[in-house]
């Protein structure tokens, strides 16, 4: 299994709000997603991140589908628009 975990910051800690959901429909949407939680900060500190994604693949080929499938495409067209910056980490479980 592949687990992908990716943390925004957003020019707006608001857009968090907005993309948690937005997200959370691609679960049924990408056949190789198989888990997903999304979780807005709490914290609020200067080195929080507003958002993180936490998902779970069979392998690195649903993976990469998942990274190419249009309703994905959409979503992170829209969260690169709103972005300040990202970080991620991809490994086996």
């Amino acid at each position: 299994m592949i687990r992908h975990i990716v943390c925004h910051k957003y020019n707006d800690k608001a857009e968090a709000e907005k993309i948690r959901p937005m997200l959370l429909s691609l679960k049924g949407k990408v056949p190789s997603l198989k888990d997903m939680e999304v979780g807005v900060d709490v914290l609020d500190s200067k080195r929080s991140y507003h958002l993180c994604a936490i998902c779970t693949f069979d392998d690195l080929a649903g993976l990469n589908a998942y990274k190419e499938h249009p309703a994905h495409v959409a979503v992170r067209d829209y969260i690169h628009s709103v972005m300040e910056s990202s970080v991620s980490v991809d490994f086996e479980v």
